[in-house]
């Protein structure tokens, strides 16, 4: 009888250790300081104790001028660096910068710098999103040991997060404006410098945007996104369609491609984890792309804490269609006096792949900031624990249609010397165009080959 109750205890108990290790949601008492001593997406409304981080203040949407083809004017233009990281002085900033950015100045000390500017705190999504966050808090849960969603709605399904695993699906989740167009190019430089462009037309639309979305039935996909390669012409006319699922242990991510010399549709299973990036010549994998994405079932995630790091922000200057983009890509990296830098409070997340699964980075720290849950930098290891690719994104806010976004994500190979540059629009004839909208009709294997055309 006694074996009997301790083996019924024992059960209970595991359960309920179960339930603690996929549950997420926080009490409505703790939920409701987003807002008041939270921002309504879950950073610290204050700034710093010295005033070097300042106190959250969105942008209106009028911060400054759009143009034609729909770039923002840099709401900071006149403000000058407080200072410049160099080779010669970064010892004295080392506690805040993650070890890739240091491993930079080593690796290019008479070229790589950081400006730093005065800190600014402006990102916010619409009253609609920060209320779904809101709801979120207190009702989505992780499902499938961490690796799925459920009850979550629109974004950001943990602004109160406890775990690494939370805060990685924040990022994953983040608001990027619903629904977007764009196109946008990248480059993978020679370590001399010299580069070839490959351009992409974007489409991604997350499901509540999509038209025939019925929230009653919203399903187990998270968005869906289309890329065409148009240029260069032995590349051109290519596609990928991904739909991305919530839940990708129980329902893997679905992707095709269609290749144009082939004129033929075909599954793509390659294109997950440590899949080849398109036409990235070996330089990223496919969950490089936005800096993260995808299931997180390989990695064991660290919750670390915050801190205060410099990451790379407000890159209005980096995002000018004054530029070419011949004056962004050099030799080693991309052009550092037109980047800006300001000191952030980041959450630091370590993921270690898990024993019996493999991946060619056999440990990530990322670095996330805490007003968008974008990933801003992220280091990169190889299976000898070696620093092997520092990731870099240089973001932006899109005040004209409240949305937090990357202007350009570089990944550098600290080992070869070479590195990725992808985003860059400045000489496109139009910037992100958000608000597209779709059916699912309009994502299917079906409607590849009419995207397919040369």
């Amino acid at each position: 009888m006694k074996t009997t109750k301790s083996l019924f205890q024992a059960g209970v108990l595991g359960l309920s250790l179960l339930a603690t290790s996929v549950m997420a949601a926080v009490p409505a008492a703790e939920a409701d300081k987003l807002g008041k001593s939270l921002t309504p997406m879950g950073a610290e409304m204050a700034g710093n104790a010295d005033g070097s981080i300042p106190a959250w203040k969105p942008l209106p949407k009028n911060a400054g001028s759009v143009d034609g083809k729909g770039f923002l004017s840099d709401p900071y233009a006149s403000e000058k660096p407080l200072f410049t990281i160099t080779a010669q002085n970064v010892d004295q900033y080392k506690d805040k910068l993650a070890p890739g950015q240091y491993a930079m100045f080593k690796r290019y000390p008479e070229t790589f710098k950081m400006p730093v500017f005065p800190s600014h705190r402006g990102a916010t999504v619409p009253d609609a999103v920060f209320a779904s966050i809101k709801k979120n808090a207190t009702s989505t849960n992780l499902v499938s040991g961490g690796n799925g969603l459920e009850n979550f709605e629109t974004a950001v399904p943990f602004p109160i997060p406890k775990t690494g695993t939370e805060v990685i699906w924040n990022h994953i989740t983040r608001y990027r404006g619903g629904s977007v167009t764009r196109l946008v190019t990248q480059a993978t430089p020679q370590p001399n410098g010299s580069f070839s462009l490959v351009y992409f037309q974007d489409q991604f639309v997350f499901r509540d945007k999509m038209k025939d979305y019925d929230p009653a039935n919203p399903g187990n996909i998270l968005f869906y996104f289309k890329q065409k390669v148009t240029a260069p012409a032995r590349l051109a006319g290519g596609v990928l369609l991904v739909h991305e699922t919530l839940d990708q242990v129980k329902e893997p991510r679905s992707a095709w491609v269609y290749n144009a010399g082939q004129r033929r549709v075909r599954r793509a299973p390659q294109v997950s984890y440590d899949g080849p990036g398109t036409a990235a010549d070996g330089l990223r994998t496919s969950d490089n792309l936005d800096m993260y994405n995808g299931a997180p079932d390989r990695y064991d995630w660290k919750l670390e804490g915050k801190k205060e790091m410099y990451i790379a922000s407000d890159s209005y200057k980096l995002d000018s269609p004054q530029l070419k983009y011949a004056d962004i890509i050099k030799a080693g990296h991309i052009n550092q006096d037109l980047t800006r830098y300001e000191l952030r409070r980041v959450w630091h997340v370590v993921a270690t792949l898990k024993e019996g699964q493999r991946h060619i980075y056999a440990k990530r720290d990322f670095y996330i900031d805490e007003d968008t849950w974008q990933a801003a930098v992220i280091d990169h290891y190889d299976g000898r624990n070696q620093l092997w690719r520092v990731a870099e994104a240089h973001s932006q806010n899109y005040y004209n249609v409240q949305v937090p976004w990357y202007t350009l994500e570089t990944l550098y190979d600290l080992q070869s010397g070479r590195y990725l540059a992808l985003g860059m629009k400045n000489e496109e004839k139009s910037a992100y165009d958000f608000g597209f909208t779709a059916t699912t009709g309009d994502f299917t294997p079906a409607a590849l080959r009419q995207e397919g055309v040369r």
